[in-house]
Order: structure tokens, then sequence, then C-alpha cells
């Protein structure tokens, strides 16, 4: 059986679904699988302990307990950017995505977020697909990340998201 949960970015359950996201973005990026130092580097690089409180949130999708997927967001007054959408290669195909994506909405909705955007690359085909799927639109870039070449947003406000 599925479950959403809200965990912090240090629980076991977001340590393992967080290592196995940031090791296929990492292989992606280098076109071959990343080493245990590059994904380790990444995971510094690129933190996700503010995904909790006030700053941020952190789900995680569970299959009979075992995290198969991730969705977080960072919140910056009436907007939101979201972060760490991943679903297990084993778990693709069912619409654990989507799910994970609309749970984060929500979460976004009842703090009074209005926009949610996020910054990704046009090679991770797969997660560009679902955004435009789920009502995100193409934007101009908003931020300099280096490793992003798209960028999207969609406003919550008459949705329910």
């Amino acid at each position: 059986m599925l479950t959403i949960e809200t965990v912090l970015p240090g629980a076991p359950a977001a340590a393992s679904i967080l290592r196995r996201y940031t090791s296929e973005v990492a292989s992606r990026w280098y076109g071959r699988p990343a080493t245990e130092d590059e994904v380790d580097q990444a995971l510094h690089d690129e933190p996700s302990d503010d995904l909790t409180g006030t700053t941020g949130v952190l789900l995680v999708a569970l299959d009979d307990g075992v995290p198969v997927a991730c969705a977080g967001a960072r919140f910056r007054g009436d907007v939101a950017e979201l972060t760490k959408v991943f679903t297990l290669g084993e778990a693709r195909g069912r619409g654990v995505g989507r799910l994970m994506v609309r749970a984060v909405e929500r979460v976004c909705a009842e703090r009074g977020v209005d926009t949610v955007q996020l910054d990704t690359r046009g090679e991770l085909a797969e997660a560009c697909a679902l955004y435009e799927r789920l009502g995100y639109q193409r934007v101009e870039p908003f931020n300099d990340e280096p490793y992003s070449d798209r960028w999207y947003r969609r406003c919550l406000a008459g949705t329910s998201a």
C-alpha cells in the first residue's frame, strides 16, 4: 500500500530516497553511473536540510514501508520552489510522481503559497513531461542555476491543488 508522509530530511527514509535521487540525477549529468564520492559531493553541494518547518517540506512515498518517491518545496513568501521530485524506476508508470507533485501543491496551498515554480533540465524528459501534463508552463529563467535549462511555473490560485 502506498502512503505519502511528511518527513524530516535527515530521517532514514528521506536519506535513502534522496541518495537514490541524487545518484540518478548525477549519473544522467555525467552520462555514466556516478561514483559514491560524486553522489556524496552532490548531496553536500545541494543539501535538503531546509525542507522542513517554515522554510520547506519534504514528502516521501512509501510502498509497504519502503521509500519509492520523494518531492519537496522550499517556501519563499507566496512562491514555492518544487524540488527533489523523484520516483524509483521500479515504481514508475503508476502515477506516483503525479501524486507526489499534487501532495506538495496541497501543502503549499495550505501554507498560503500562490505559485509553485521549478528549474530542471531538458534531459530529464520524464520530469518535464510530468510537469507539463500537470499544468506547469515554461517561463523565462528566474534564477541562474548552472545545471538548469528549463524553468516552469504554475499558479495554484483557483485550482484544486
